[in-house]
């Protein structure tokens, strides 16, 4: 990765990180074809809603006939993570017009947040529209082709889960987690540890007192408050 913000350097950052997109994008329209969706289904899930993880829920979900009103609440609490990430993307956008910022954060997934944090850390704070664009337009389309790909194939394989297609998602953030862990030279690996514990922690308890999805909501906010916390207290 170079320090370069053009829009071809965008387009060549981000697709080392495709190919993670093509392996989950192609799982979920396998799924979602053994869920007995139509292509045109798959197309808007994709195209339209573009939550990887949003879209595993909402496929079981409609496979067991769940009321719409569930169906968007329970999109709405595990993609609300992207209002944070956004957020925090924005102080880097903040010359651009609200458009341009509505764009970006529109096309944002965990993947080219994550690229842009790590972009950000060669280029002394700096992103551009241009680079960012380019990054979420091609993770975008990869993404959508991708299950489609998946949808049509999906005839093939009469039985996904045994093939692990379900673990797809996991598997990536894992590989997010790790990259962001050795990749953000400010933060230093032992503060995202903690953070990190303390989070599993977090959600751990509240599991006993809320659901998952407000467990995982509620644990993020507190990291993230937790984690300023404890680099203030660090710089002292």
């Amino acid at each position: 990765m170079s320090p370069s913000l053009t829009f071809r350097s965008g387009v060549q950052d981000v697709l080392p990180t495709v190919f993670g997109y093509i392996g989950v994008g192609l799982a979920f329209g396998i799924v979602a074809h053994t869920s007995h969706l139509s292509l045109l289904v798959v197309a808007g899930l994709s195209f339209l809603v573009y939550a990887g993880s949003a879209q595993f829920i909402i496929t079981s979900m409609l496979l067991l006939h769940d009321p719409l009103s569930g169906i968007f609440l329970s999109t709405f609490l595990v993609n609300s993570r992207m209002i944070l990430m956004s957020t925090s993307l924005a102080q880097y956008f903040r010359h651009e017009s609200l458009g341009k910022n509505l764009f970006i954060g529109s096309l944002l997934t965990d993947e080219t947040f994550a690229l842009a944090m790590s972009k950000q850390n060669l280029t002394h704070g700096r992103l551009s529209f241009a680079w960012q664009t380019a990054a979420n337009l091609v993770a975008y389309l990869v993404w959508g082709l991708a299950t489609l790909a998946g949808a049509l194939l999906g005839g093939l394989i009469a039985n996904p889960t045994r093939f692990g297609f379900d673990f797809a998602l996991t598997a990536m953030f894992i590989g997010l987690v790790y990259l962001q862990l050795i990749g953000d030279r400010k933060l230093g690996i032992p503060l995202q540890l903690q953070v990190m514990a303390f989070v599993a922690l977090a959600y751990y308890l509240l599991l006993s007192v809320v659901s998952q999805n407000f467990a995982l909501l509620i644990a993020t906010v507190a990291g993230c408050l937790f984690g300023m916390e404890l680099r203030k207290w660090q710089s002292r």
